[in-house]
């Protein structure tokens, strides 16, 4: 059996300065901002089957997802319709092909349709309710 360079069965790693520069940059503005979505997202990892407490990483790196994914979508949906604007169409275009997120977005929709009507109902019986009395 012959004898092999040493450097033989290790992969050289070249490092893109740039790259590990915007990590960095990356890491420093993101720990130092203020969380959103941590109480949320504790109340969601509970309900589906994590700790009561989960650790703060975890729900700060769940977190770090989830804003990276509403970034990406909404920068996305910026370039599908009428520039610089966000519109339900363009959300419901970039999710058209996945069958759960284009279901979930469409109930979301019926419900807050739903929602506004049953206030509009609800203020106008308020309205009616005060209408009579004398002040």
């Amino acid at each position: 059996m012959a004898a092999s360079a040493p450097d033989e069965h290790f992969e050289t790693t070249e490092f893109d300065e740039d790259a590990e520069d915007e990590q960095f940059v990356a890491m420093a503005t993101n720990a130092g901002r203020k969380r959103l979505f941590s109480k949320e997202l504790r109340c969601m990892m509970f309900g589906f089957g994590d700790d009561k407490n989960p650790y703060t990483e975890t729900v700060d790196l769940l977190e770090d997802l989830v804003i990276e994914y509403i970034t990406e979508t909404t920068h996305r949906a910026m370039e599908i319709g009428r520039t610089g604007r966000v519109q339900v169409e363009d959300i419901i275009f970039l999710v058209r092909k996945d069958p759960r997120k284009y279901a979930r977005v469409k109930d979301l929709l019926t419900m807050n349709e739903e929602l506004k009507k049953a206030r509009k109902a609800f203020d106008e019986i308020k309205y009616v309710g005060t209408e009579g009395k004398t002040k």
